[in-house]
């Protein structure tokens, strides 16, 4: 995808980066969720690289922060609102994209995601966080696949990049969480594990979302062009945390959980370079999964090994058509 190996360093990294993109100009990258956190960064990160950025958030003023920042660093960016929390949101983003976007989109980045929030339903009935992490980004990229593919013909490649978490890890996908059970899933009061089993599917989800979909993308034309990677970036200082505590992670078991995490973390500068890599590198291959490869702790981005689970994906796959009203993916 990148035009050349020129070093690019942006200035919203810190010293404690090892990350530097190659040049990017003349490509599209679409990021959810950069307001703050690794999007914030993965958006500076990439547009001071010459990329043209589409931000994907709720309007909001941090939003519209973002948005000047970007612009004042001379990056071309555009708002494109968009709340994962409606369905609605996303296909009305996805027509922006398309108006955006008359040459293909290069990078589909689903970064965005919400953590440790109570059992509450979106507008269209799914858990607040399976909706937000997953759902609504199954739909943004089915919406805006005939874009990736267009991209991938003039420019010889696409990627969709996910974002996953360390928290993944633990037991296998339940058809529960994928379904429009918002509000029913239980789990808040005492000890209060629920939120976390919530964020836990959220995040295997991701993870198996990218090799579901590497699977399936067409294998001729120039769809066979479009990848799929995943990245997760670690215990990282992301602001992620304090938005738990303000909606409501007070209990002994949050405290425990995010304490563990603030201890270890490191910058969100060191976190974002796991979805960087997966973004930008042109070594980089469909099915690959980068992040620090110690479990809860933290380091640089590697290459880590598949952690394929068929059946996980299978069910993924399905629940997630039928839950998002998607009935070709590929031609939604």
């Amino acid at each position: 995808m990148p035009t050349s190996r020129e070093p690019s360093r942006s200035p919203a990294i810190a010293a404690e980066s090892t990350y530097t993109p190659p040049r990017l100009d003349d490509r599209t990258i679409a990021i959810t969720g950069c307001t703050s956190g690794t999007g914030r960064v993965t958006a500076m990160t990439c547009g001071t690289s010459g990329a043209r950025i589409l931000m994907l958030n709720r309007p909001s003023t941090r939003a519209d922060d973002a948005l000047a920042e970007l612009r004042d660093a001379g990056v071309d960016a555009t708002a494109v609102p968009c709340d994962l929390q409606s369905f609605d949101s996303v296909r009305e983003a996805a027509e922006l994209l398309a108006q955006y976007c008359p040459s293909g989109l290069d990078v589909l980045c689903n970064n965005a995601g919400v953590m440790g929030l109570p059992d509450a339903a979106t507008v269209d009935g799914c858990d607040v966080q399976m909706q937000t992490n997953h759902l609504s980004h199954f739909l943004l990229t089915s919406l805006a696949w005939p874009l990736l593919v267009a991209a991938a013909e003039e420019r010889g490649e696409a990627r969709v990049v996910n974002q996953t978490s360390g928290a993944r890890h633990g037991k296998p996908l339940d058809a529960a969480y994928l379904g429009a059970n918002g509000g029913n899933l239980g789990g808040d009061g005492f000890p209060g594990f629920g939120k976390w089993r919530r964020y836990q599917q959220s995040k295997l989800a991701n993870l198996m979302f990218t090799y579901a979909l590497h699977d399936r993308i067409p294998s001729t034309g120039p769809a066979a062009k479009v990848m799929s990677l995943c990245a997760h970036p670690g215990p990282t200082d992301s602001g992620l945390q304090a938005k738990t505590t303000a909606a409501g992670g007070t209990q002994l078991i949050d405290r425990l959980i995010l304490w563990r995490t603030l201890r270890v973390a490191h910058p969100v500068e060191v976190g974002a370079e796991g979805i960087l890599r997966a973004s930008c590198d042109d070594d980089a291959r469909s099915g690959e999964f980068y992040g620090p490869p110690g479990r809860g702790q933290p380091g640089p981005a590697e290459l880590l090994p598949a952690e394929r689970n068929p059946d996980s994906e299978r069910l993924l796959w399905e629940t997630s058509l039928a839950t998002t009203g998607i009935s070709d993916f590929f031609r939604a």
